[in-house]
């Protein structure tokens, strides 16, 4: 600075230094606000991934039956097309929350009597935590095939278990074409 006051030939060149200055510190500042706003985005982009939660199941990819049985079991979904965020457990047909939120649920049901007369039923019970909250069932009356279907928004906290029981006397069959399903999928979270 003593040179600009003594030296008129140098004055530019000092206020050119303190703008480049200047515009070196503005920089910098716009790089550090856009680094800490990329950083939140990559943030947000990471939970948002990490909360992703679906799940669409089959019963079987052969031709099989279950049911009728004597006391209620658990109806375990084999065919996996979907398991995002690993919820649904294929060795329980149990589905886990991992995380709180509002989710969709849907639930094909089918059974073949196998002939015309047999009284079979196509029943099955949805099941929050062990409670019932839907129970979709179609009673063969006229022909030997049953199915029946169910869609509902629940709220779930993060670690409940949603599951599909065969009551007694209920039976379902299935093949290839998955007449059998099960899925589940978030919605929005909640936490």
């Amino acid at each position: 600075m003593r040179v600009c006051l003594t030296d008129t030939a140098s004055c530019g060149c000092c206020v050119m230094q303190k703008q480049m200055w200047r515009m070196e510190q503005y920089f910098n500042m716009s790089l550090n606000e856009l680094q800490r706003g990329l950083e939140r985005a990559q943030a947000a982009l990471n939970n948002v991934r990490a909360s992703r939660s679906a799940f669409s199941v089959a019963l079987t990819d052969t031709r099989r039956c279950v049911g009728p049985e004597r006391e209620e079991t658990t109806v375990i979904y084999k065919v996996i097309f979907i398991n995002l965020g690993e919820g649904y457990n294929v060795a329980t047909g149990v589905f886990t929350a991992p995380r709180s939120g509002v989710y969709s649920l849907a639930l094909s049901v089918y059974s073949d009597a196998g002939s015309p007369g047999a009284t079979l039923a196509a029943c099955v019970s949805l099941r929050i935590n062990g409670r019932e909250v839907a129970a979709p069932s179609e009673r063969n009356q006229q022909d030997q095939e049953d199915n029946t279907a169910t869609v509902m928004a629940v709220q779930l906290r993060a670690g409940d278990t949603v599951s599909v029981r065969l009551p007694p006397g209920c039976f379902l069959c299935d093949d290839s074409s998955h007449y059998n399903t099960f899925t589940g999928f978030l919605l929005y979270a909640t936490d």
